[in-house]
């Protein structure tokens, strides 16, 4: 900052508080302040202060600040956002809407919470940050926010297609998975009592489709009823696909779950043009060595192979060990039998007790179930109950045959060799990671999509618009900062760390040195994503005023510290003008 002291023609000088930066071979300024009215020691004083120099007088009292409101972190998402155009793709032209939406889509990413809080978050009066002004939305209230979100939802069509035009091209990887979470009440049509992937049996769900790239950037989200099963959800997004975003080719990634033998028939087989990777449940591995087309030599010497059968035509099958996931089901399948004939063990004792004894077969049953329920290992049992008795022993026949075929798993494609390698094949199906981990960071870690409190179906599919939307914003900015986050920063590095595709996933030694040091190469702290936002937060916006009569007040922001610039540096974003475009 300095002073300037602009001549008027016939009148005093304008004496202005001015900021500059350089913006490539440009330099830039903005007025922060006019001091004309300043007497000119006051003038002098502060001049020397900007200057480092030191000053007679009690420059300390001289202003007060009396308004400080987080900055850096606002600057930094919706810096991102703006350089990303997402707020183009939104809408073309800038309205109210729009502007709702973008401070929606940036609150999830920088303190989620209910659209209640993300107002009050946004109020002049009770602002937790700049975004609110920034965006021109400080008045904004709940209400408001529930009609941005009808109108966003009216767009996902047009937000999507031009999502899959930017990161989908013919003949490219699409990675497909679903998950579910659970609902606060009970009035929404797409609440239903389903499957539950966050253990809350008790809460009614929904279930979330995700399409993603091959890099897991996401594309696509759709919402269905909580009581849908995963594979029911496909048909829909085979459409998207074809029908929206016009991809006349494209290989299509899903878990065993999701891609069935009924789907591929009813679904898949006959579009054109649609190849897909799967992999097989544990009974059609059985099954392949039941009849001789896997033989378990194959691993003697190595971990991988390729082979066909008769029941999968047109198909190829890429058999897989891994030692260590073998072991890994190993030690779980022994702890889960010991802990079986531990909780059998005490019905047994209850059978057998003189005093109440535990009797009729319907209620041993019962007890017994529950045990089974619990740990599924019911398979490896052999059961006796009669209304006075119980006895139980280990099916060791079952266990050795589910022993064999520990480590062993298949991936089943249509992709011919031309197109993908038996590794590419096994690659690609591995790839279905970072949509798990895209539902970790919308679920628990970042954007915290539940608990879901909206009673209209259309109101629940826009919230989680938004929150993959927030995702979207969240993935690039993790790539852009990974040399300073945790994220291992030199994928490729690590990829040859690996003894095959079949192996563990390695972390590169850099990522390796980052974690046991905590610092980087060039010696700055590592951050994960959300501690770096706090730490950028800490960059303030700052209201001072000048303690003499009728003196302005003026603005300045903290200056970062040689990190945070880093940070601010590699998103490549400045902390002024951040302002949708």
């Amino acid at each position: 900052m300095y002073i300037e002291a602009v001549p008027n023609r016939g009148s005093r000088p304008t004496i202005l508080l001015r900021e500059g930066w350089r913006e490539g071979k440009k330099v830039r300024k903005r007025t922060l302040a006019n001091l004309s009215d300043w007497d000119p020691p006051r003038v002098k004083a502060l001049a020397a202060v900007l200057k480092g120099q030191s000053v007679v007088g009690d420059i300390e009292n001289a202003f007060e600040i009396i308004r400080s409101r987080p900055h850096g972190h606002i600057a930094a998402v919706l810096g991102t956002l703006s350089r990303l155009k997402l707020d183009q793709l939104v809408g073309r032209s800038r309205c109210r809407e729009r502007d709702l939406c973008v401070a929606m889509i940036a609150a999830r990413l920088i303190s989620p919470g209910s659209k209640l809080a993300i107002t009050r978050g946004l109020s002049a009066e009770t602002a937790e940050s700049t975004l609110g002004e920034l965006l021109g939305v400080e008045d904004a209230d709940e209400d408001e926010c529930y009609s941005a979100m009808d109108w966003l939802l009216d767009r996902q069509v047009s937000v999507e297609n031009s999502l899959a035009k930017r990161h989908l091209s013919d003949g490219a990887l699409v990675l497909y998975d679903v998950t579910s979470t659970y609902f606060e009440g009970r009035s929404c049509p797409l609440a239903k009592l389903g499957h539950s992937r966050d253990g809350k049996k008790d809460k009614l769900q929904i279930v979330i489709g995700l399409l993603t790239n091959g890099d897991g950037c996401p594309v696509a989200v759709e919402v269905f009823e909580g009581n849908t099963g995963d594979p029911k959800t496909l048909a829909s997004q085979v459409r998207k696909l074809r029908q929206r975003f016009g991809l006349e080719r494209v290989i299509l990634v899903g878990d065993r779950g999701m891609i069935t033998d009924a789907r591929i028939r009813e679904d898949l087989s006959e579009v054109e043009g649609l190849d897909w990777i799967t992999a097989l449940r544990a009974p059609a591995i059985a099954a392949l060595v039941e009849g001789g087309s896997l033989q378990l030599s194959l691993f003697d010497e190595r971990d991988l192979a390729e082979i066909s059968d008769p029941s999968y035509p047109g198909e190829r099958l890429v058999v897989c060990k891994n030692p260590l996931l073998a072991e890994q089901r190993g030690r779980k399948r022994c702890e889960l039998l010991a802990a079986t004939e531990r909780q059998l063990e005490a019905v047994a004792k209850a059978v057998a007790r003189a005093k109440r004894p535990l009797r009729g077969e319907a209620q041993i049953g019962l007890r017994v179930g529950k045990v089974m329920g619990r740990f599924k290992m019911g398979k490896h049992f052999n059961l006796t109950i009669t209304d006075d008795r119980f006895r139980y022993e280990r099916n060791e026949e079952a266990i050795a045959a589910e022993t064999s075929l520990d480590g062993i798993y298949v991936v089943r494609t249509t992709a011919g060799a031309e197109r993908l390698t038996p590794e590419e094949v096994v690659r690609s199906y591995k790839r279905l990671a970072n949509v798990e981990r895209a539902f970790r960071s919308l679920k628990t870690i970042e954007l915290h999509i539940r608990p879901v409190h909206h009673h209209k179906a259309e109101r629940v599919r826009a919230h989680v618009l938004l929150c993959m939307l927030s995702y979207y914003v969240e993935w690039h900015m993790r790539r852009a900062l990974a040399p300073i986050l945790f994220d291992d920063d030199d994928k490729s590095a690590g990829e040859a760390l690996r003894s095959s595709v079949v192996a563990p996933a390695q972390r590169s030694a850099s990522a390796k040195a980052k974690a046991a040091t905590q610092r980087t190469s060039d010696d700055r702290p590592v951050h994960s994503f959300a501690t770096l936002l706090r730490n950028l937060a800490t960059i303030v916006k700052n209201r001072v005023r000048p303690r003499t009569d009728g003196a302005t007040p003026f603005e300045i922001v903290t200056t970062p510290t040689p990190n945070q610039k880093h940070a601010l540096d590699l998103l490549s974003v400045r902390l002024f003008p951040v302002k949708s475009g």
